[in-house]
């Protein structure tokens, strides 16, 4: 708790009028022309001589960011790519406040509706080195920067909303399990191996991540069609002391969208910059990405009664339990002007909140709070790292912190310290106990030991909801998900123990899973350390049952030759165009074709380098000799076949049935996800039946195994 003005007493020292606190310190406030003392983030200060302890006598706590922004700076005065999340991509926007929080929370950036502040976001892959893949089986970053008028607000979260571990002491086992394995130096950007999975199968509070993981949420279609979430539980604060709990989500406007695993596969050959080249095709044609923010708000006493600790950071709370209120938007509308600058060098830390926002004791949220400053600090050269531009806030800050490497501004004038007896604005800064940061009250008490909560032992009840909650062509994608990984795993007891988790989470799922491995039977099932609950479904976890209901923002190819009917393909460029999708030409070369009526049109790629996993759906608009000739491409063939098996909708012109031939869609075959254009005005109709986005029926009929 950091004292307050009715804990202080006025004295004189010298000329100017101080106030002593409980211990006889000395402090010396913000008034007239004195500035606000401010952290490096723009953060007003409220007390800069004590540090934050739990009781007057009591240790002094991790959390305290003032105090280790200022020690670390310190220790750093005299005077590499990241270890997680080193493939990133990031953009600008602003962020601007739909609803007021103003009851719930003093945060500037929360009080206004119509406000906009300047955000930058940085969405990456967690395991893969820099010069990995876009789409690989893995979280995805979803770190969110907003410059408010009070400091920088860092929401670092992931587009899933529970983590692999609850303790943060386990983060370094983690991430050293999920690597490529050290004495081989692979697999690269991939948890298909012995080390993951061996630590997964002996950390049973893994699996409700692993459920989502090896969901679809695990290979979106874009970052633009991903959720994003802060993870952990946070507390609002209120300028009286009032606290509401509070966890964050990110929903895209554009709704969400994943790809399936063999197209993720053929995708990553094709272009491993497949996000990257999403994000800024999208933002350069000025479909800008938006995204609603929502908050979960609740009270102690639903805490108290919640089946799962708040603190639990591989646990959520179910959207139907308590709904997830939009508070504002997120609009990303320019690029960055140079990638390293701003992408590689942003720095974003948990520990970056503003006054009215404050931390829980979450342990894998107070270890984070402690690490990302160091690990900035290690990887950006030093403590100035706040210097470079896109770390800087865009409000006033003041601070005493100096020199080390890269210091690009220091205090001006004689003074470099407080309390000092200048006064005036030759003193410099001044803690403000009214506008600074305070922390929540809260009364701690208890030993110091190394221990969990009880209500931390449930490891099987969420991932079973999860599960549960999924449609049937999901649960089977999770299926094949876990079977692939699990065949990759050269050990046969690390196999056999997941499954034996597995047989906590549904029995189905782990019966899949073990005749896809070819295990003889089933192992036991793993000892749950607390009863296993069978929670309710929650609709809100799927993605198919939260589907977009427009096209928009997607991508059509039109595999196309010469003499191609040019009234369909300007019905399909008018009809595209209404509906905001991306039309994509293919063509034997990339000068174009001539249409039927001798229109020169571009193309947008060769056949050999536009495959159909680059695309939403298909649309084959070929001459008849151009069908023939295409039928003896292996290009062309596998742009139909791939389209086919990855349940994307498929229309045609009849002169493409050739084509349609070789590559194995006879009569039997056909499907409703195969659409004919017997004229333009069926156009309209295949764009409308692309908003299901893909023909999930066929799925089965092109899975033997």
């Amino acid at each position: 708790m950091s004292s307050t003005d009715t804990d202080r007493k006025p004295v004189t020292l010298g000329e100017e009028k101080v106030q002593r606190g409980a211990g006889g310190e000395t402090h010396q406030t913000a008034h007239g022309d004195v500035p606000t003392l401010t952290t490096q983030q723009g953060v007003p200060v409220a007390d800069d001589q004590n540090t934050l302890k739990a009781g007057a006598r009591g240790p002094s706590l991790l959390e305290d960011f003032h105090f280790r922004e200022k020690i670390f700076h310190f220790d750093h005065e005299r005077i590499p790519e990241r270890v997680v999340h080193a493939r990133g991509y990031g953009a600008h926007g602003f962020f601007e406040l739909t609803h007021s929080l103003s009851d719930i929370t003093r945060a500037d950036v929360l009080q206004r509706v119509g406000e906009r502040v300047p955000a930058f976001v940085r969405f990456s892959t967690v395991a893969g080195s820099k010069g990995s893949f876009d789409v690989a089986r893995d979280a995805r970053g979803f770190a969110v920067k907003l410059y408010t008028k009070e400091g920088n607000w860092d929401l670092v979260g992931n587009n899933i909303p529970v983590f692999f571990i609850q303790d943060a002491i386990k983060f370094p086992d983690m991430v050293h399990a999920v690597k490529e394995e050290p004495d081989r130096a692979f697999p690269q950007a991939q948890s298909a191996h012995d080390n993951f999975w061996d630590f997964i199968s002996l950390t049973p509070e893994s699996m409700n991540m692993i459920m989502w993981v090896m969901s679809d949420r695990g290979i979106p279609r874009s970052f633009r069609f991903m959720e994003g979430f802060a993870v952990h539980t946070f507390r609002f604060v209120t300028a009286d002391g009032k606290s509401t709990f509070a966890k964050f989500h990110w929903k895209p406007k554009q709704g969400l969208q994943s790809v399936v695993w063999n197209e993720a596969v053929k995708i990553n050959g094709a272009d491993p910059d497949f996000h990257r080249r999403d994000l800024w095709n999208a933002i350069q044609a000025g479909n800008y990405p938006e995204w609603e923010l929502g908050v979960q708000l609740f009270d102690d006493e639903f805490a108290d009664t919640f089946d799962f600790d708040i603190l639990d950071a591989t646990k959520l709370i179910p959207e139907e339990l308590v709904p997830v209120q939009p508070v504002g938007r997120l609009v990303l509308d320019r690029m960055v002007d140079n990638f390293f600058a701003e992408t590689e060098q942003v720095a974003f830390c948990t520990q970056n909140v503003v006054p009215g926002i404050d931390f829980t004791n979450d342990p894998l949220l107070q270890g984070r709070n402690f690490s990302y400053l160091d690990t900035q600090l290690k990887r950006l050269g030093g403590p100035n790292f706040t210097h470079i531009p896109i770390n800087a806030p865009k409000c006033p800050f003041h601070h005493f912190q100096q020199d080390g490497h890269g210091a690009m501004h220091n205090p001006k004038g004689r003074v470099n310290y407080e309390p000092n007896s200048w006064g005036g604005e030759a003193g410099g800064p001044r803690e403000n106990p009214q506008k600074g940061f305070t922390s929540y009250p809260q009364d701690v008490e208890g030993r110091k030991e190394r221990v969990r909560s009880e209500k931390f032992a449930d490891h099987y009840s969420q991932a079973r909801q999860f599960y549960k909650s999924q449609t049937e062509v999901e649960q089977t994608h999770i299926q094949q998900a876990i079977t692939f990984e699990l065949s990759k795993v050269e050990t046969p007891a690390i196999r056999a123990r997941v499954v034996s988790h597995l047989l906590n989470i549904d029995t189905g799922l782990a019966q899949a899973v073990a005749d896809g491995l070819g295990l003889e039977k089933l192992p036991e099932a793993a000892p749950p350390a607390s009863k296993v609950i069978d929670l309710p479904e929650s609709p809100a976890l799927s993605i198919l049952k939260n589907g977009p209901t427009t096209f928009e923002g997607r991508k059509i190819g039109v595999l196309i030759t010469n003499g191609a009917d040019d009234a369909i393909l300007e019905a399909l460029e008018k009809t595209a165009k209404a509906e905001g999708v991306d039309l994509e030409l293919v063509a034997p070369h990339i000068g174009g074709i001539k249409t039927s009526s001798g229109r020169h049109v571009p193309a947008g790629q060769r056949v050999p380098g536009g495959p159909s996993v680059l695309y939403d759906a298909v649309v084959l608009l070929l001459t008849e000799d151009g069908a023939k000739q295409l039928a003896n491409d292996a290009d062309a063939k596998d742009f139909v076949t791939d389209a086919y098996a990855h349940a994307k909708f498929i229309a045609h012109v009849p002169e493409a049935a050739p084509l349609l031939k070789k590559a194995g869609l006879t009569d039997d075959a056909l499907d409703e996800g195969v659409i004919t254009l017997e004229k333009p005005s069926s156009v309209p109709e295949f764009v409308k039946t692309c908003r299901a986005l893909r023909f999930w029926a066929r799925e089965a009929k092109v899975h033997a195994v």
